[in-house]
């Protein structure tokens, strides 16, 4: 199963960008696709994270300006990214698992599928 990610790029603050994932080789409709980030030097951080039934889950920091989804079909998840500021750069990986338990939904390890990472530069 293979993850690409798709859609970073530079914008300016209180701009938007949307990142894509697509998965090839297999599904995640059962599962969670999530996004993660990670800036240099730091540890990679949980951004949000998207279950089967839905049910989406967001980091304090991005809460209430970006929206994750998913299109089972197309076997996708989407970053709306609204409202970026400086502390939103960072590169962006999409996970994804079939199986992710509430206590592990922010841990980097418990997603066993990574994307290759998208850059995103927010300039102030």
């Amino acid at each position: 199963v293979q993850l690409q990610a798709s859609g970073g790029g530079l914008v300016q603050a209180g701009g938007s960008l949307r990142l894509s994932c697509a998965a090839s080789g297999g599904s995640f409709n059962n599962g969670a696709m999530g996004w993660f980030r990670q800036e240099p030097g730091k540890e990679r951080q949980f951004v949000a994270v998207i279950f089967r039934n839905g049910y989406a889950y967001y980091s304090d920091s991005v809460k209430g300006r970006f929206t994750i989804s998913r299109d089972k079909a197309k076997n996708t998840v989407s970053l709306q990214m609204n409202s970026l500021n400086a502390e939103d750069t960072a590169v962006y990986y999409c996970a994804a698992d079939q199986r992710i338990i509430m206590s592990s939904l922010r841990t980097p390890a418990a997603y066993d599928y990574w994307g290759q990472g998208t850059q995103v530069t927010v300039s102030s």
